[in-house]
Order: C-alpha cells, then sequence, then structure tokens
C-alpha cells in the first residue's frame, strides 16, 4: 500500500485537475523553457563569453530541480521500473544526463535541448484531453502501420538499389556516377524528389531512368500517408487525462477503471 506522502506526491505531481497538481506543472513547464533557452544561449559566442558562468549555473540549477522531480516520480508511483521505461520517464532521465554527462564529455550538455520533448506535458497540465487523444490516435496508428510500412520501405530500397544499379551501368565514371553506393545515393535524392543536382545524368537512356524514378518518387510518397490515414480513422477514440498511480500513464478511457498497461486501479 502506497503511503500518504507517495499519494500526495502522486496528486501534486502527476495529477493536473486539482490546484496543486497544476501548479507544479505549470512550473515544471516554466522551468524546461528557462534550461532550454539557456542551453541555446551558450551555444552563441559572444553571450557565452560575457554570461557563459551565469548560463552554466542556471543549467546546474534546472539539472538538479529535474533530478530531485525525476526521483520523486519514482517515488511516488507503484511500479517505479514501468515509469522508468515509458515515454516521458526516458525522456525525463535523458532530459537530466547530458549535464552530469558533460564532466567527462565536453559539449554534451547541448544534448539537453531533448528538454524540449517534456513540453508535451502542456497538453495534460491545460487538460487538453482532446490533444491526448489525438496523440494516442497518432500512436496507434503508427504501431497498426509498422508492418505496412516495412515491407513498402523494403520494396522502395529494391527499387533504388535496382535504380542506382541501372545507372552506374548507364553513365558510368564520366558522368559522377563512380560507384553503385554512389548511384545508389543519387537514387535517393531523386526519388524523395529533393533533387540536389551533384550527379545528373548525361545520356538519353540515363535521363529516361531518372524520369522513371522521377514519377515513381511521387507515387511512392503518397503510400504510406494512406497506409497510416487509414489506421488512425480506426484508432479514433476518447480518453482521459488521469494518470495511473502504479506506472504514471495517462490516456485512458473515460470509464476505464484499471491501467491499460499494467493492470493498476485508477
Amino acid at each position: 500500500m502506497p503511503s500518504r506522502l507517495q499519494n500526495l506526491l502522486h496528486e501534486i505531481i502527476f495529477e493536473a485537475d486539482t490546484r496543486a497538481g497544476k501548479a507544479f506543472d505549470v512550473g515544471l513547464l516554466l522551468a524546461i523553457v528557462i534550461s532550454i533557452v539557456a542551453v541555446a544561449l551558450e551555444s552563441v559566442a559572444e553571450i557565452r563569453t560575457e554570461y557563459g558562468q551565469l548560463l552554466r549555473t542556471i543549467e546546474w540549477i534546472m539539472t538538479i530541480l529535474f533530478t530531485i522531480e525525476y526521483v520523486l516520480r519514482l517515488y511516488c508511483v507503484g511500479r517505479p521500473i514501468r515509469y522508468a521505461v515509458s515515454f516521458f520517464g526516458i525522456i525525463d532521465l535523458l532530459s537530466i544526463l547530458p549535464t552530469y554527462l558533460s564532466l567527462f564529455m565536453v559539449g554534451t550538455q547541448s544534448l539537453l535541448v531533448i528538454r524540449a520533448l517534456r513540453l508535451l506535458r502542456v497538453f495534460r497540465v491545460f487538460k487538453l484531453a482532446h490533444f491526448i487523444s489525438e496523440a494516442n490516435v497518432l500512436r496507434e496508428a503508427m504501431r497498426s502501420s509498422l508492418r505496412k510500412i516495412i515491407v513498402f520501405l523494403g520494396t522502395v530500397l529494391s527499387l533504388i538499389l535496382i535504380l542506382g544499379t541501372l545507372m552506374y551501368l548507364v553513365e558510368g565514371e564520366t558522368s559522377g556516377f563512380s560507384s553503385i553506393p554512389q548511384s545508389v545515393y543519387w537514387a535517393i535524392v531523386t526519388m524523395t524528389t529533393v533533387g540536389y543536382g551533384d550527379i545528373a545524368p548525361a545520356t538519353v537512356l540515363g535521363k529516361l531512368i531518372a524520369s522513371v524514378a522521377m514519377i515513381l518518387g511521387y507515387s511512392i510518397l503518397a503510400v504510406p500517408t494512406g497506409i497510416v490515414t487509414v489506421e488512425m480513422s480506426r484508432a479514433s477514440r476518447t480518453v482521459t487525462t488521469q494518470a495511473c498511480p502504479q506506472c504514471g500513464i495517462n490516456g485512458h478511457d473515460p470509464d476505464a477503471k484499471h491501467c491499460k498497461m499494467c493492470g493498476g486501479r485508477l
């Protein structure tokens, strides 16, 4: 059974329906913004020269606060390991590691911009449950589409390899297609419609192959969009902002009595 202190901390840290919980989350978002701005400003040479020490102090203060918050999150949930391996649990950990790593590896503190992902909590703070619902729909759609997209990417990679090899045989080194990997690079750039122009076919046959690759590129880009769209229409549903006391996961159905991830009672 969780202690009274754990219940109180869970209500403040994980729930946004109470005044204390909302105040905590708003303060957390402000701290995240301040830390990101500090890291961004420190990358500017002129500002770093004049205010570098102040910015590093702010960075360490925020990191210590986030570390305490992370430990408290693990303490107040019934299943800390479950929360630690969840999406926000991993993001919370990654947001504090770069500062400590900077003690041993210079420059790693720049990775603190990953804290921007923690701003996703704003959807829960302001009770925007419909945004959480849409995010869950997108996640479910991507998960359901994974196998289809893998098959699709396998087909695309095969086409890219074939087209790249053909261009290597047709054009050769004189046109810049010096190797099959170089030609495959050209095929990727062409089929994705990026078109850097650093390599271009010179022969008629090469231009014909390039034209086919361009047309295929426009067709291919529409396929994954259609796959995900179909799955999104199937996955649409309504969820709440209530967080599980055991693992801290939110996004449950309005009539749910137990957590869909760990089975804990809501």
